[in-house]
């Protein structure tokens, strides 16, 4: 990797670990915190300044490190025009919403959560903009969701502001899954997840039968995400977030990944009849039904809001017309709808943080009192109208040169026409956001009098407002950027000039008649909005709303029929469909005549299978006294084991017995707390019914293992058995393929076991308190108890084998890369051992010296685990892949060191931990229901009653 990779990855990664700052460093002040949110991002962008020349120049630069290459996922980043200029506004907006939101927000406001969410939604934005791995960019996708519906919802004492988190949660996150599915069609067309690779191949994916299928799931997700027509609805509904969530994610970030996506597809997917016709429509309809109705909303942030969803409208339909004059223009208007939209919204958070009100009726005659928001307001608001000299003229002039010459199903006005009636609206709106905000004459009955704000909260508009004028009367100086993103988003290599006078053009004119056409429809404004106000229209919030409360409704009834509390209705329910679709596929799999023949059954085999079926038989009738079914089960296990013997598999059974004996133990401690039978609840009927498909089920599973051990069948045994030793550096075939072949899902596991060790814990914890605890506290134990309950001979025993099993628990450590053992085994073996001290002198004595704490074992396993996969990185190789070398040292013969072993290590401290976290659980339940406990080795007293002595407490 370069050193501009380098810097790229440390740029996408930045964002995320300066996350873990603002909850820290809230701690020290406001300001602090504040700071240590700009730092993390301020680092980056400096970052992208570095290399920002060398994209403008045409290069692109890459970064990768190999993830999970045999599924294709790698996080690998690339950086061309167009990222360059997401990048840059993701992260330089997100320095200046970092100093807005210093002064926003009141004291009440947790602000170092605050900062902590923003930092995480600019980490999943700027991942979307540099990822080259669809998969990895999917990721971050759902990021964004996550991390949005975390800062709409930051007012979370405002019901409405719970609900727009949920309702942008549930269109944004749809979206996104539609587009998984879209993405995966392109990898498998194209055979790579890079968009370096599917950029490449646009003429391979259009004459692909599963064009259109790809072309439709990822524009879902394009349309919801950038709140396009029917799924515009979300956007207003998120605007009872705080202003600075607005102005980021509503203007400059999070609905333009929508945008950014089309424009990043553009060379693979546009070009086709299908493209035109679903984006440009789409974009068309967006832009003047977005416009409409942001001309009659009162509310300062829901007009700019449907503003916003109009303006993403026009971009998608310039991305839609499929040439690259209207992708140039697209790039264009990116820039300046951020300039001037995020100033408008922060404008919008003033007035609102000096009137305490958005209600536009409610407010006029700003100027007068607020001349600074005045001037940054109008000047945005212009720009916004397309006045020109203001930067939202040039890309509206160009918007409209574009539309003039596109037909629309042979129709040459439609879009013109259309295009014009949009912009038309797009003036009113501005307009009235100046006057009826603004202008007029002072009132006396603002909730609030207002002032304009300290500097701090007027800066970060200023700044915006500038760029606006800027690039208005100077566009050449933009020209860098737009040429780069353009030429990354056409694929082509195109030299555009901006500038401000183009001459009498179509488009000149339909401008003029938005203006004036804009400026007569304010004018009449009061009695449109009474008009508006009185017409029947559909709502879509409604429509969401009953979907909703539909799907809700039908959950419900599926749920009381499917989920009655019954486990035999679920495992029912279960069966009979894996069963069924198992029948399907093998009664059209066109198996092969069988290559095999069935083995000779020595005697002692069939009869240890007699007394497994029959020890399986004993439990399902006799399962209601719960001590024979447990005394059976194990039975059952210890059956197994031997049968994994007898078929050269003795790290199963290993595992098998070790895993029977600690089950039986911590179950009988369990039992102890729980009635002997268990009631019978199912008539004869339903157990026929079980019956029945429990032997379809089992006869099912019977003949498809019949239907594979009597076939020669190609399986993946064959590599681990070859490259073991080569590629692992062991001859335990089992071992190595748990640690180093299949050591993600080891790894997974441990972490389940951990977890469910801990979540045994809190359950303890939980039932100590409240209705279950006061039946806990009316055990009886009051009767006479066994004399004799920590035996002589037991304590004896134990004390005797206790260091003889751990000396067994750490060879079989040891041995386990090469012999059968292992870290999962060892761990078992020494919890045996512990356990047989805790029942042979009891918890107390036991527990007193116990030196290190079971969660921190736990806790110590999982990160040596993770740690060692992770070094495997050091060594450019990919997560939990296992070094190893051989070391002779005089007099020992030469002997081999793997970092599998410190991975085995981890799994060792894990199982360890959560399997004596169970009993120290279970054990607490006794205690608390105030059975005695010794607190010597032995509490045999033959002169006193036992638990009466001194021993006992």
């Amino acid at each position: 990797m370069s050193q501009n990779g380098h810097l790229l990855f440390i740029i996408a990664m930045l964002p995320f670990l300066g996350a873990l700052l603002p909850g820290v460093m809230i701690r020290a002040g406001r300001t602090v915190c504040a700071w240590f949110t700009a730092v993390p991002t301020a680092l980056a962008l400096i970052m992208l300044l570095i290399l920002a020349p060398a994209v403008l120049r045409g290069e692109v630069i890459q970064a990768e490190i190999d993830w999970l290459p045999h599924l294709g996922l790698s996080a690998s980043f690339f950086l061309d025009g167009l990222g360059l200029l997401f990048a840059g506004m993701i992260l330089g907006v997100g320095l200046l919403i970092t100093l807005y939101a210093r002064f926003y927000l009141s004291g009440d406001d947790p602000m170092g959560q605050f900062y902590t969410y923003l930092l995480l939604f600019q980490g999943a934005m700027l991942g979307i903009v540099v990822s080259d791995n669809i998969l990895l960019l999917l990721i971050f996708w759902e990021l964004t969701s996550l991390s949005s519906f975390l800062l709409i919802g930051y007012w979370k004492h405002l019901p409405e502001g719970r609900q727009g988190a949920r309702m942008a949660l549930a269109v944004t996150g749809s979206g996104g899954l539609a587009m998984i599915g879209g993405m995966l069609i392109l990898g498998n067309i194209v055979g790579s997840y890079n968009l370096t690779d599917i950029l490449q191949a646009g003429d391979q994916i259009r004459a692909s039968e599963w064009y259109m299928p790809a072309l439709i799931l990822i524009l879902l997700g394009a349309f919801t995400k950038s709140a396009q027509f029917p799924f515009h609805f979300w956007l207003p509904h998120a605007m009872a977030a705080p202003t600075p969530v607005s102005a980021y994610l509503h203007s400059a970030t999070m609905v333009k990944a929508g945008v950014f996506l089309m424009a990043r597809t553009w060379p693979a997917l546009s070009g086709t009849d299908a493209w035109f016709y679903i984006v440009a429509t789409t974009g068309l309809v967006t832009m003047v039904l977005g416009a409409l109705i942001a001309l009659f909303k009162d509310d300062l942030k829901a007009l700019l809001a449907f503003s916003t969803v109009s303006h993403l409208g026009l971009l998608t339909m310039l991305l839609g017309f499929g040439t690259e004059a209207a992708a140039v223009a697209a790039v264009f208007h990116i820039i300046n709808h951020l300039t001037f939209k995020a100033a408008l919204f922060m404008t919008a958070g003033i007035v609102d943080h000096e009137t305490h009100t958005r209600d536009i009726k409610r407010l006029g005659g700003l100027r007068h009192l607020m001349p600074i928001t005045f001037l940054i307001g109008t000047v945005a608001a212009l720009s916004m109208a397309g006045i020109p000299l203001f930067n939202g003229f040039l890309s509206k002039e160009m918007m409209l040169e574009e539309a003039s010459h596109t037909d629309w199903l042979g129709s040459h006005y439609a879009v013109p026409v259309l295009a014009t009636i949009g912009a038309l609206l797009s003036v009113a709106y501005s307009f009235r956001f100046v006057a009826h905000v603004f202008l007029g004459p002072k009132r006396e009955d603002y909730p609030h009098k207002p002032h304009d704000p300290p500097f701090g909260m007027w800066a970060a508009p200023a700044l915006l407002t500038i760029l606006v004028l800027v690039i208005g009367i100077a566009p050449f100086l933009a020209e860098g950027i737009v040429t780069a993103a353009a030429n990354a988003v056409t694929g082509a290599d195109l030299h555009p000039h901006l500038k401000i006078w183009h001459g009498v053009t179509p488009a000149l004119w339909m401008s003029v008649i938005a203006v004036l056409g804009g400026a007569a429809l304010l004018t009449a404004h009061a009695p449109l909005d009474r008009a508006w106000l009185t017409a029947p229209r559909p709502e879509a919030k409604a429509i969401f709303d009953a979907i909703v409360s539909w799907a809700a409704s039908a959950a419900r009834r599926i749920t009381e029929v499917t989920h009655n509390g019954a486990i035999s209705r679920y495992l029912a329910i279960f069966t009979v469909t894996s069963v069924f679709l198992g029948w399907v596929a093998y009664s059209g799999s066109g198996l092969p005549a069988p290559t095999r023949e069935l083995l000779p059954i020595p005697p002692v085999i069939a009869v240890g299978w007699v007394m497994l079926i029959v020890a399986t038989i004993s439990v399902t009738v006799m399962h209601h006294h719960r001590f024979r079914a447990l005394v059976l089960v194990g039975i059952i296990g210890l059956v197994i084991s031997t049968g994994f013997v007898y078929l050269s598999a003795p790290d199963l059974a290993l595992t098998q017995i070790s895993v029977e004996t600690v089950t039986i133990m911590l179950l009988l401690l369990a039992l102890h707390f729980m009635p002997q039978m268990t009631p019978k609840e199912s008539s004869m009927t339903r157990k026929g019914r079980d019956g029945l498909i429990a032997l379809a089920a089992g006869g099912g599973v019977g003949a498809l293992a019949y239907a594979f051990l009597m076939r020669d069948i190609e399986t993946i045994s064959g590599y681990h058995l070859a490259n073991s030793y080569e590629g692992g550096g062991g001859t335990n075939v089992v071992n190595v393929i748990l640690v180093d072949f299949r050591g993600y899902d080891t790894y997974g596991e441990i972490i389940v076991l951990g977890i469910a060790g801990l979540v045994i814990y809190a359950l303890m914890h939980a039932l100590l308190d409240g209705p279950a605890a006061r039946r806990l506290k009316n055990l009886d134990y009051s009767y006479d108890r066994s004399r004799d309950r920590h035996p002589l001979m037991m304590v004896v025993v134990t004390r005797v084998l206790m260091p003889i099993a751990v000396i067994v628990g750490i060879y079989i450590f040891l041995r386990g890369h090469n012999q059968p053992g292992g870290g999962f085994v060892a761990g078992l073996v020494i919890a045996i051992a512990l356990l047989m001290q805790y029942m042979a002198s009891g918890f107390a004595w036991t527990q007193e010296r116990k030196k290190i704490e079971y969660h921190t074992m736990i806790g110590l396993g999982v990160v040596i685990a993770g740690l060692t996969g992770a070094g495997a990185w050091l060594a450019g190789r990919p997560f939990l892949t296992s070094s190893y070398t051989y070391v002779h040292l005089p007099p020992i013969e030469e002997f081999e060191l793997a970092t599998a072993m410190l991975f085995d290590l981890g799994v060792f401290l894990t199982v360890l931990g959560a399997v004596m976290l169970m009993l120290y659980s279970l054990s607490r339940i006794a205690r608390f229901a105030g059975e005695t406990v010794n607190v010597g080795p032995m509490d045999y007293d033959p002169g006193e009653r036992a638990g009466d002595g001194p021993e006992d407490r």
